[in-house]
């Protein structure tokens, strides 16, 4: 009994210091005097049934917890992030954005059968396409996920990609001097991933 007295105590100190209460302002919500909750405190005495349950309710917590060491209850507000965090469902951001890519590319699959069927020539520049959306979907979740990352990289090959792509529409007159236009472009791009702003 006295161990139990000694756990109650305990628990009321910890609880009632963590609200930023003192034994007055406590004892006043429970309508008994300071000297009460005092004695609850020091272990003397363990508050009745009915006081149990108000303290508990006042906390946020069972009486079952009032009466156990504070080791083997969590903190209600711990509580129910604990639930929130088991009920939320949990997934993977890879494979998030394996499943938005995959999704570019099944649609394009879906566009070549299509246009197969009704046009024939020059299909496999869909998939060409696919590229290029492929890369936007992955910058953006790429910054969404890992705070931009390695999204120098990605706009580069964005870009290289781009560029492919207007030499494949245009290859008939095979227009190889497009690729001149890379050189700058990239240095553009690592140029801006560089800009600083100077502090005042």
């Amino acid at each position: 009994m006295d161990e139990l007295k000694l756990v109650v105590a305990s628990n009321l100190i910890k609880l009632r210091q963590a609200a930023g209460m003192t034994q007055a302002e406590l004892g006043e919500k429970l309508n008994y005097s300071d000297k009460t909750v005092s004695k609850w405190e020091r272990g003397e005495s363990i508050p009745d049934a009915y006081v149990l349950t108000r303290l508990a309710e006042l906390y946020g917590l069972t009486v079952d917890d009032l009466l156990h060491n504070d080791d083997q209850w969590q903190d209600p507000v711990e509580k129910a992030r604990a639930a929130e965090r088991a009920s939320a469902p949990t997934f993977s951001s890879r494979v998030v954005t394996m499943v938005a890519i995959m999704g570019i590319w099944t649609m394009a699959v879906i566009l070549f059968v299509v246009c197969w069927i009704v046009f024939g020539d020059m299909l496999w520049l869909i998939f060409a396409c696919a590229v290029p959306v492929s890369l936007i979907t992955l910058l953006v979740l790429n910054s969404v996920w890992n705070k931009g990352r390695h999204n120098m990289i990605i706009v580069m090959l964005l870009v290289a990609t781009l560029v492919t792509l207007v030499y494949l529409f245009l290859l008939r007159w095979r227009p190889w001097q497009l690729f001149l236009i890379l050189i700058p472009a990239e240095i553009l791009v690592v140029l801006c991933f560089h800009i600083r702003r100077r502090k005042a």
